[in-house]
């Protein structure tokens, strides 16, 4: 199957101009975190100041979330059952971005980034609490096992009734009380006929827009051609953002001809060679590893 056969296309609607806001922060929560002086000097912390001290700090599953929320309702779509391991390979690579875990190394017989287990790097907590859950979850695990397997744990969709335990619950909930305290959501009640939900509706557009423009940016005008120069937590955000089908959310407001350059790029990322691009000097292989397992 071609991995990018699940772009979606859109529906073309009249734009009134091609997105607003400026740069999004694409950092996660705690930019001072402890790392190895390999890794540090390698994604140092993947720039994660963009200029903006007081610019508002995401998580990647934060943004991704609020990608996938309705502005004015605060809800996901119903129809969308991707968002949910979309969310756990974020926290993965932001594990893997933190320094806390790593890919075991391939060994004389060169295994693949599918079968290579998942390791604790360390164990010293992030300050995220779903971040710590799963690193929790992680360092009790022996043997270890791989991306593919604690995607499915993660997200209790596993057959082995011993693995449930490692089930995060109410992520998308949990996430949103985060953009709750961040100012970027508000909370409400909404009546849906037989029951009521809590929903999360969009206070500061601000936020949103500054992460649209940034991805938009990304693929058209900061375009580099290059995965290997790419900001890691962007090129992380692409690819999860397509694995939770919520990557036509940052596109939709551009005109028709960015809007084709933009998912054309995509769809080059989409069909690079994970294995290869895994293998080159200073690649992130978490990032890879995450990658290849949404497209098996």
């Amino acid at each position: 199957m071609n991995r990018s056969d699940g772009l979606v296309r859109r529906a073309v609607k009249p734009r009134e101009n091609g997105g607003e806001g400026g740069a999004a922060g694409l950092n996660a929560n705690t930019p001072d975190d402890n790392q190895d002086s390999h890794d540090g000097n390698k994604d140092q912390e993947d720039n994660i100041d963009d200029g903006d001290s007081k610019e508002t700090r995401l998580t990647l599953m934060e943004e991704v979330l609020l990608l996938g929320l309705k502005d004015k309702e605060g809800y996901t779509s119903f129809w969308n059952d991707c968002i949910s391991s979309g969310l756990r390979g974020c926290i993965l690579i932001e594990l893997g971005i933190r320094g806390r875990v790593m890919i075991e190394k391939s060994g004389m017989r060169r295994r693949g980034l599918c079968t290579r287990k998942l390791i604790l790097k360390s164990d010293q907590q992030t300050g995220d609490v779903l971040l710590d859950e799963a690193l929790k979850h992680i360092k009790e695990t022996d043997p270890p096992e791989t991306v593919q397997s604690w995607i499915e744990y993660l997200s209790g969709e596993t057959w082995n009734p011993l693995k449930l335990r490692y089930q995060l619950k109410n992520v998308r909930e949990r996430l949103a009380k985060n953009l709750v305290e961040k100012g970027v959501l508000t909370t409400e009640k909404q009546n849906f006929l037989l029951f009521d939900m809590t929903t999360h509706p969009l206070s500061d557009n601000v936020v949103k827009c500054r992460l649209v423009k940034k991805i938009q940016d990304s693929v058209l005008s900061k375009w580099v051609n290059d995965p290997q120069r790419m900001d890691k937590r962007m090129l992380a955000l692409i690819f999860l953002a397509h694995a939770s089908d919520v990557i036509e959310n940052a596109f939709a407001p551009l005109n028709d001809d960015d809007y084709e350059v933009a998912m054309k790029r995509v769809r080059e990322l989409l069909d690079l060679d994970f294995e290869t691009e895994a293998a080159k000097p200073n690649a992130n292989e978490i990032l890879w590893a995450v990658f290849m397992a949404f497209t098996k």
